[in-house]
């Protein structure tokens, strides 16, 4: 095969270095236009996983390569507050390896000479079409700028993401111990330096902040940057020198591709994608991408085949990697709202930004870190009981909770005449039994109207509320559970059928008039709602003070307005379902009237001692919808107005939005509005949205991005999910309370009966043969001799 690579970078050199070594005959010609020792940057991290992968595609690189690491286990943070106070911490057992990035271009240099590659340096490569014309596969590696890219763009789709923070590259004589993050609050607000080891001569380190940090520093001037910066970081670099090469202030370019290969042109490393510095390596991201890509190539009978399993294989992979650096950069785009945290939080939060990092992770690695930010937490709560953060107690208004787990609202669907019965008895009853803190009814309609579909329950009837007083008396009966109830609207989204008959399908016959803030159907084969009138807004706003009553009376100890998903409520406050031209519609003011209405109305009605809450969509994920900024202020109006907590969940306003799913995905949208609005008011923020494990839950709560978490169909498969994640973290306190029939099952069941082997069969783990007797339990008891082998 024939092949021409535009780019000299280390993608590309380790492509044609795989491709001869796969196949001497190919025929490889490559084009630099830098010099053979220009290289930008000091210093490239490798995972094992990668560095294992590069040891059997070609161990002459990788052994090279291997006497060139430094080599380090740890990650140091630095943090110093806006008190001018010190703190650090290390969290051991990560495992890296960087080198010089100079060093890694001779040595792929060397081998590509070695194998007869054809290298042109300080020559640019000749037009991609005069290419194609002459090759059979031609790889663009030609960076984030890439000329074939743009050459292509009508087929390859790029899509360009510039990002707000300002960064500058640059090397130093001193060698850091570890990976380092020292993160420093300044009189002009967050600076932070991401640094590694590159050799045992000097590291690698990266000065990152805000734009409006940048200039207000007097950093926008790149000739200034090593002497401000050697000034702000006096303390961290010690008098050590700081280096340049090619080092400049640049704003981080998120890159993507809706397709990654055009015929014979294929994209490999930052031509195709880019990650965040904080999260991956583009040399390594690259080179994964030459190996998978030459496997391809290798393994495929056409070179359409391989090309497309090449994209269908590493793209995935790729865009996994690009979730979790956009979640890392936007946390470093918005460092300056963990300021004031307490140092321990910040810590974690900072260690788990990307969501990929978990707290057991750092358990697994780091014991005696782990532990710290447990105890750090217990102390920042005020409990003199270190426990998994999920069985801290909590409160909400005035509102005691055992521990921090809440079953999420669910639609249930098996109401008649919208009076809940046995099964929800049993529904709520089971998760109260199960060991969550709060349980949440399904959302509950303050009138006929109300439903989203004729199963849903109700509680503008006595009878209903005598219904529901009978799950409250379960409750509390036979749990140390509180109850909530949700009370919404269905709006445009009502009168439909069952969820499994046809999910927002309107019904077949019996359809009640729906109404809205627009005349705007939810999406295509919707109901069109009648534009809402006064009148009809006085009824909404009197049928939630009756509900909430009724609820009081009925036992909840928790009322929650439903404000989200699209319902009435939600379709007043998002402007795509709301195009009205009168108090109710145009700003987002106007678009909050009818929502605090009905608030403040339920607020009035229900006792002091039981807190309201709202549960909100923090986006609408569509364009011109509301955004997380618009979640700041809509819950920050409600907070205004008394709420005691905000349950952040998002979208489910429009049937053509594009949720960007992902684990834990809606909580970076709870954290900002804990952060910027409910934590300085006393708030509590509940996070909810793909939250399946303990995990998760801790991990969210020792970064402090939530007070309480939601899971709704963890608990449909697992009604006791909370009682076995104190079974599994081995806690027994007051946060996991078994109930006393169930007390018995509160040791977690033993995975292994080793300790419990008879002295006869001990002797398997020396490797010894014995004749033992193995007692039968089926059919008639005998005794039969086995042979039992190690």
């Amino acid at each position: 095969m024939r092949i021409g690579i535009v780019g000299g970078g280390p993608g590309g050199l380790y492509f044609a270095t795989l491709m001869k070594t796969l196949d001497a005959g190919h025929e490889i010609t490559l084009w630099e236009r830098n010099a053979p020792d220009d290289t930008f940057g000091f210093g490239v991290v490798f995972s094992d996983e990668t560095l294992g992968s590069i040891e059997g595609a070609d161990p002459v690189v990788h052994d090279r390569m291997e006497e060139l690491f430094a080599r380090w286990t740890d990650i140091d943070v630095g943090l110093t507050d806006r008190q001018g106070a010190r703190h650090s911490f290390t969290v051991g057992g990560q495992g890296f390896a960087a080198m010089s990035r100079k060093d890694l271009l001779q040595i792929l240099q060397e081998r590509v000479a070695e194998l007869g590659v054809t290298v042109h340096f300080r020559t640019e490569a000749p037009d991609p079409d005069e290419l194609r014309a002459s090759y059979d596969l031609v790889l663009a590696a030609d960076g984030v700028n890439s000329a074939v890219r743009t050459k292509y763009a009508d087929r390859f789709g790029p899509s360009l993401d510039r990002r707000r923070n300002k960064y500058i590259w640059f090397g130093t004589d001193l060698v850091f111990e570890a990976f380092q993050f020292f993160v420093k609050q300044t009189e002009w607000g967050t600076m932070q330096i991401h640094g590694y080891p590159f050799s045992e001569r000097g590291s690698t380190f990266i000065v990152e902040m805000r734009e409006e940090v940048w200039r207000r520093a007097g950093l926008d001037r790149d000739e200034d940057a090593v002497e401000r910066i050697g000034e702000i970081f006096a303390d961290e670099l010690r008098g050590h020198a700081i280096l340049t090469n090619n080092s400049r202030w640049i704003s981080f370019q998120t890159v993507r591709n809706e397709h990654w290969y055009d015929g014979d042109v294929v994209l490999l490393g930052d031509a195709a994608h880019t990650a965040h510095f904080s999260i991956g390596s583009g040399t390594k991201l690259a080179m994964e991408d030459a190996l998978a890509l030459a496997a391809c190539l290798h393994e495929h009978p056409s070179l359409d085949e391989a090309l497309e399993a090449y994209q269908t294989e590493r793209k995935p992979v790729v865009e996994s990697t690009q979730r979790a650096a956009q979640a890392s950069l936007e946390w470093f785009e918005d460092i300056d709202m963990y300021a004031d945290q307490d140092p321990a939080q910040f810590v974690f939060n900072l260690l788990t930004r990307s969501r990929r990092i978990t707290f057991e992770n750092l358990k697994e690695r780091d014991a005696d870190f782990a532990h710290r930010m447990e105890a750090e937490f217990a102390r920042h709560q005020g409990s003199a009981e270190v426990a998994p953060a999920m069985f801290q107690p909590v409160r909400i208004g005035e509102l005691e909770l055992k521990n921090r787990v809440v079953l999420s609202p669910m639609d249930m669907y098996s109401a008649t005449d919208g009076v809940p019965d046995e099964f929800h008895l049993v529904h709520l009853g089971s998760k109260a039994l199960g060991g969550a803190g709060l349980v949440m009814t399904e959302m509950t309609c303050v009138s006929p109207e109300a439903r989203i579909t004729l199963g849903c329950p109700g509680i503008w009837t006595d009878a209903q509320r005598d219904a529901w007083r009978a799950v409250t008396g379960f409750v509390h009966r036979h749990s140390t559970a509180r109850i909530g109830m949700q009370l919404g609207h269905s709006g445009r989204k009502g009168s439909t059928k069952l969820m499994w008959d046809g999910m927002d399908e309107p019904l077949d016959h019996e359809n009640w008039e729906v109404i809205g803030p627009s005349p705007l159907p939810y999406g295509d084969g919707c109901h069109v709602p009648r534009e809402a009138t006064r009148a009809d807004l006085d009824k909404v706003v009197a049928d939630f003070v009756s509900a909430a009553r009724r609820a009081v009376d009925a036992g909840f100890d928790l009322i929650e307005v439903h404000a989200a998903h699209g319902y009435l409520l939600s379709s007043f406050l998002s402007p795509i379902a709301n195009h009205r031209d009168d108090a109710y519609g145009g700003p987002l003011a106007n678009r909050l009237r009818l929502p605090l209405e009905v608030f403040d109305a339920v607020r009035a009605t229900v006792p002091a001692h039981i807190p309201v809450t709202v549960r909100i969509s923090a986006t609408d994920w569509m364009p011109d919808g509301n955004t997380d900024e618009d979640a700041v202020e809509i819950a920050r109006a409600f907070v205004e107005h008394g709420a005691a907590a905000i349950d952040v969940s998002s979208g489910q306003v429009s049937k053509d939005e594009k949720p960007a799913f992902g684990r834990s995905y809606q909580t970076p949208f709870a954290d900002k509005i804990r952060h910027r609005v409910a934590e300085p008011a006393g708030a509590k923020v509940i996070a909810v949205g793909a939250i399946s494990s303990y995990d998760d839950v801790n991990s969210i709560l020792l970064a402090g991005r939530a007070d309480l978490c939601a899971l709704g169909r963890t608990h449909l498969f697992d009604p006791s999910w909370t009682l076995h994640a104190a079974a599994e973290q081995d806690y027994h306190g007051d946060g996991a309370d078994w109930p006393l029939p169930w007390a018995a099952g509160q040791r977690k069941p033993p995975t292994s009966r080793s300790d419990k082997i008879p002295p006869r069969l001990q002797l398997l783990r020396t490797g010894e043969t014995e004749q033992v007797h193995v007692r039968w339990t089926r059919g008639t008891p005998a005794e039969h001799p086995a042979e039992c082998p190690r």
